[in-house]
């Protein structure tokens, strides 16, 4: 369980899952994360280092580059699962509210 709790401590931040959505994308590399996501060269690079030791995430050398990808397809399913989640919770009922029925 403790690692479950670890790994949603290290989803809780806005900034990692961006990131951890655009990996889900394909490999990419910090410079191109850096331009999708909008944050700064450090901040990706430091939010990809905790999510690298967390193993959200994988690197690969191609090159002079070093490649980001998903450790595992289920990561994505789970942050788009909280997505759907989220949004079910504040779309607006279309349902009325159930009446009471008084005996």
């Amino acid at each position: 369980m403790s690692e479950t709790a670890q790994l949603f401590k290290v989803l809780g931040s806005e900034s990692r899952l961006l990131l951890v959505r655009l990996i889900s994308e394909g490999p990419s590399p910090v410079n191109s994360l850096v331009e999708r996501s909008g944050l700064s060269q450090p901040l990706v690079s430091q939010h990809l280092r905790n999510l690298r030791s967390a193993g959200v995430v994988t690197s690969t050398r191609s090159g002079r580059e070093v490649l980001y990808q998903l450790a595992d397809h289920h990561i994505a399913h789970v942050i788009d699962d909280a997505i759907t989640h989220v949004l079910e919770e504040h779309s607006p009922q279309l349902q009325s509210e159930p009446k009471e029925h008084h005996a």
